[in-house]
């Protein structure tokens, strides 16, 4: 057998990396975030990353960057066993990473941006020359942006777009893709996707990629790699599985995710009262221009009306502008034929409710115990309250809820006295669950209610959120993914520049049609929701 040439680090290899990892295993402290974990990546080939939270997917990669180093096991390339120290180390064997979060420099132009990925950006620079070549370069892609924009002038969709060129102009090897679709439309996610898989199929790159969307494994991907508590469980071809046995794997002996059109829920009566009625609400956005424009919507009692969109479209200015924390420039809320001001006792009275995103920073006090943010929306009444008085806190009675709570929840914590922001996203949701699903509810406003979090811990929150509405209480769900609008909502209405823009029930549908209006490339005019 021929010895392999070491890499030239002037004149590194070119085309797909493939990749393997045998008994790769990564500790902190006491803790085993990767256990004996072997992997194989065939050069040219698109393989997704499967797990629930904490399952070691980001543990895996970052040691495959170079952003860790395994306690045991290797990183193999080429056949050949490396040490990837660093990610200067990961770059010269041609990795390339897009994360979740974006790293864009927001001061220097859609041009700067590209040229410093490459971290060698000459002192004086040719700027017609670079200008030319970066043209040249985005002339092969499908994803046209300005190269004098700056990252705060773009949508978040081209912003996601402006990381993968960062990568791509690099002309990595190997690809790795951290849920590179979270914001963008389906017509957005196909074009990625599709972008990345054509590069493979032309043995140009190697990509893996992290993603909870079995759609997306589905479509795009040649092989899985199921990850469950720090160990690799099952690989597979696509080909091979589908959605539901890829779903019983990751977690193990939880059942796999019910078919929702199984599960036909009843229609919405035709005569329910309409519980939440906004009319003509407008509202400024952080920069002082219009965020919501005249906008116009209902939710009748025992519905949920699902609003998609493209993040950066005015959904959360309508969620902060329903629920208080933004003003109000015009129009009118009314909760059950009443004004509502989103003010507390108003809340109280009318039974409003909200699960916020980002529930850490938007609905908790990361200092303060489980308990204590459970206490927030009544410490002040009875009987958290003796005789209804702020003095006489019965904190005893505090605890005691907590802990019940925990345990109906399935909240994973050290203890109701705890400080929230100790636990993790999924358990903090559950928290923020408990305390704002306790008692009667008519209005529900939810907003990216399980944004990264695990499939265990979203099936558990949309299951909470549908017996809202089985209890005849009125579901407002904002969010960004299509599959969970779909799976979850009666009707469906879709928001593009501040305005809902068109209306369909949930059931009837088209995929296409939705990211059609998602995109803004399918209206001429504001639909008329009443």
């Amino acid at each position: 057998m021929s010895r392999r040439r070491p890499i030239d680090p002037i004149s590194p290899p070119t085309g797909a990396l493939a990749l393997e990892t045998f008994d790769l295993t990564r500790r902190f402290g006491s803790f085993t975030a990767l256990d004996h974990v072997s992997m194989r990546v065939e050069p040219g080939s698109v393989h997704a990353l499967l797990g629930e939270n904490g399952a070691g997917k980001s543990t895996l990669v970052k040691c495959i960057a170079g952003f860790h180093r395994p306690d045991e096991g290797s990183v193999v390339t080429d056949g050949r066993e490396r040490d990837i120290a660093n990610p200067v180390v990961a770059r010269g064997l041609g990795i390339g990473m897009v994360y979740q979060h974006f790293t864009l420099a927001p001061g220097m132009t859609v041009a700067e941006n590209l040229l410093l990925a490459g971290g060698k950006t000459p002192a004086v620079i040719d700027w017609a020359a670079q200008r030319a070549q970066l043209q040249d370069f985005l002339a092969t892609t499908p994803f046209q942006l300005a190269l004098d924009r700056h990252p705060s002038e773009l949508a978040a969709g081209e912003k996601q777009k402006l990381e993968l060129l960062k990568q791509l102009y690099l002309k990595p090897r190997l690809l790795i893709l951290d849920e590179p679709t979270s914001v963008l439309t389906p017509q957005e996610a196909d074009e990625v996707l599709g972008h990345v898989r054509a590069i493979a199929r032309r043995g140009q790159c190697t990509v893996l990629i992290i993603t909870h969307k079995f759609r997306e494994v589905m479509a795009y991907a040649d092989a899985v790699t199921v990850l469950r508590r720090g160990r690799a469980v099952h690989h597979c071809l696509t080909a091979q599985t589908t959605p539901a046995l890829l779903a019983q794997a990751m977690v193990g002996d939880a059942a796999a995710p019910a078919n929702s059109d199984a599960a036909a829920r009843k229609p919405v009566p035709v005569d329910a009262p309409v519980a939440l009625q906004v009319d003509a609400l407008s509202a400024f956005g952080d920069r002082g221009a219009l965020a919501l424009r005249e906008l116009s919507l209902h939710v009748r009692s025992g519905e949920i009306l699902g609003v998609a969109g493209v993040s950066g479209n005015g959904q959360r200015e309508l969620v902060e502008a329903l629920v208080g924390q933004r003003a109000r420039l015009s129009g009118q809320v009314q909760v059950m034929g009443q004004p509502y001001a989103a003010r507390r006792e108003e809340s109280r009275r009318l039974q409003v409710r909200s699960l916020p995103e980002e529930p850490l920073r938007n609905a908790c006090v990361a200092d303060l115990s489980v308990a204590e943010n459970m206490a927030l929306r009544d410490f002040d009444r009875a009987p958290l309250a003796r005789g209804g008085f702020v003095g006489w806190l019965d904190f005893a009675l505090w605890r005691s809820r907590a802990r019940e709570w925990i345990a109906g929840y399935g909240i994973k914590t050290q203890g109701e006295d705890a400080p929230i922001g100790s636990l993790s996203g999924g358990n903090v949701q559950r928290a923020v669950l408990a305390r704002e699903l306790a008692g009667n509810i008519q209005v529900l406003i939810c907003a990216n209610p399980v944004f990264g979090l695990d499939f265990a811990a979203v099936r558990e929150i949309h299951a909470r959120i549908v017996q809202v509405r089985e209890r005849g209480g009125a579901v407002l769900l904002v969010s960004e993914d299509l599959d969970e609008l779909l799976e979850l909502a009666d009707r469906i209405v879709v928001m593009s520049e501040g305005r809902l823009v068109f209306e369909t029930e949930a059931a009837t549908a088209q995929r296409q049609e939705l990211g059609a209006h998602m995109g803004g490339g399918a209206h001429a005019e504001p639909a008329h929701v009443h």
